[in-house]
């Protein structure tokens, strides 16, 4: 079954997995195979105040909207973009007296769009709202009792003039927002700042090693292939970072998304070897070290999250490289607690300014991470880039210059040209070039230029740490 726009893609019956979504011709590795634009989207309440509610890009001065007092918009463009959609939310808020939270507020602009078009195909959409799935009967008890005060909270908010909904439909409404939401990343892909139900994308089944990645761009949705594909293979999407053994992966999907992932990584259990690496040679640590340094290493990461949590960044260096100490003459140079640590203490060292051991560390966690990640890996390719700036910043241009460009190659695929993230890394690739060549033709004089224009600019100060990652795909609530 296909549908205008989406002539590219059919959905099947996918053996052991139900819906899903497979090729109706040839993709190659950076190709766009749709993009779709949200059923619905809001933002998170954290971030109403500073982020577009229709464009969901971050700006420092938004508009308010006069009425309800709580929508933002970048302009009036954007106002006059949301109103279909703000219309009967702004009027339910003002009688409400205050905006209900993000969850509420989506099931609430999911049913006004069914109230105005019906819950049938929508435009461009492959299935229908009704038909997507809400895994309520696999609820255990704490998310019935979050579904149920859901519910509660959407009933005092939904207003009695417009269309009445039953009590099974409500939490039907729910349950899909739950298994269904994507997370929606702000302009340069760096912070998640909504969620929104993308019936389409919906379909898209998971695994480990998928061959599509999902990018948020200008509005919409991108499904990007990430190897070629061929008419008839089914087109699949990671729903949790690989960076993580089998194992705990699969308990991760388990619980929030309520299936067993059979991928081929999962049922062969390929790089958990790597993952779960120690020392080899005449040294190599007994089980119980390893267990221990393990147990250390988990211990510190719980640490050094209330440390971030606080600001305390100096601590956060100090328990870096305290657990480093223990960790060096144990685990490998892949293992993903060893890896961990070296993020952490490279992202944090250099908004210190601390750029050359940040720039140590960081090389070391890209040469873990490119033995472990699929080579057109998003996060794989933000990392490097990070990698990159970080080597500039410190001086070295030779490994900064080849990192950038690393880093542009991948996100030239994952993302495209025209996403604002990898529009950055061109001017960063440009401009590291002209230093690179500077630097070749007298090292001498590039560093003494380099000083100089240090001293006259003011130092850029890197962003602050935080403790969310990369933005996942799908949205879980807490």
């Amino acid at each position: 079954m296909t549908k205008g726009g989406m002539e590219s893609v059919e959905v099947f019956t996918s053996e052991g997995k139900g819906r899903g979504l497979k090729a109706q011709k040839e993709f190659l590795p950076g190709d766009v195979i749709f993009a779709e634009p949200a059923y619905a989207a809001v933002v998170f309440d954290s971030l109403t105040h500073v982020i577009c509610h229709t464009c969901f890009k971050r700006q420092e001065r938004l508009h308010r909207c006069g009425q309800c007092k709580f929508a933002y918009y970048c302009d009036r463009t954007c106002q006059r973009a949301a109103w279909l959609n703000h219309k009967n939310e702004c009027s339910a808020i003002k009688k409400h007296g205050k905006a209900p939270t993000e969850n509420i507020r989506l099931a609430a602009r999911i049913m006004w769009k069914i109230e105005r078009e019906g819950s049938g195909l929508a435009e461009g959409c492959l299935v229908s709202i009704d038909d997507l799935q809400n895994h309520v009967d696999s609820f255990d008890e704490e998310e019935k009792k979050e579904l149920h005060a859901d519910v509660e909270s959407f009933l005092e908010f939904w207003p009695p003039q417009s269309q009445q909904f039953g009590m099974q439909y409500i939490s039907h409404i729910f349950g899909v927002i739950s298994c269904n939401g994507f997370t929606l990343s702000d302009q340069r892909g760096l912070q998640a700042v909504g969620v929104g139900i993308f019936p389409n994308l919906c379909q898209a089944n998971h695994d480990c090693w998928p061959n599509c990645t999902v990018i948020f761009n200008n509005g919409k949705i991108e499904l990007r292939a990430l190897s070629k594909i061929s008419p008839g293979d089914e087109l699949t999407v990671s729903y949790v970072d690989f960076l993580n053994v089998s194992e705990e992966r699969r308990k991760q999907l388990k619980k929030q998304y309520y299936f067993d992932c059979s991928c081929e990584h999962c049922k062969k259990q390929i790089k958990d070897d790597l993952m779960l690496a120690v020392k080899e040679g005449e040294g190599k640590p007994s089980a119980e070290t390893v267990k221990e340094v393990i147990q250390f290493s988990k211990d510190t990461l719980e640490k050094i999250n209330k440390a971030r949590m606080e600001g305390l960044y100096h601590e956060v260096v100090k328990l870096c490289r305290d657990c480093l100490k223990k960790q060096e003459p144990v685990l490998g140079d892949t293992n993903i607690y060893l890896l961990r640590i070296l993020s952490i203490a490279s992202e944090v060292l250099s908004y210190l300014q601390m750029f050359e051991e940040a720039a140590d560390y960081a090389k070391r966690m890209v040469d873990g991470y490119l033995k472990i990640y699929h080579p057109n890996n998003a996060q794989l390719g933000m990392a490097v880039m990070r990698a990159g700036v970080t080597h500039w910043h410190a001086g070295l241009i030779e490994a900064g210059h080849g990192l950038i460009c690393k880093a542009y190659a991948i996100l030239l695929i994952t993302h495209g040209p025209s996403h604002p993230i990898t529009k950055d890394l061109e001017v960063m690739r440009v401009q590291t070039e002209m230093e690179l060549r500077m630097f070749q033709q007298n090292e001498f004089m590039y560093y003494k230029m380099r000083e100089a224009a240090l001293k006259n600019q003011k130092i850029q100060v890197m962003p602050e740490p935080s403790n969310e990652t990369s933005p996942s795909l799908f949205h879980k609530k807490e």
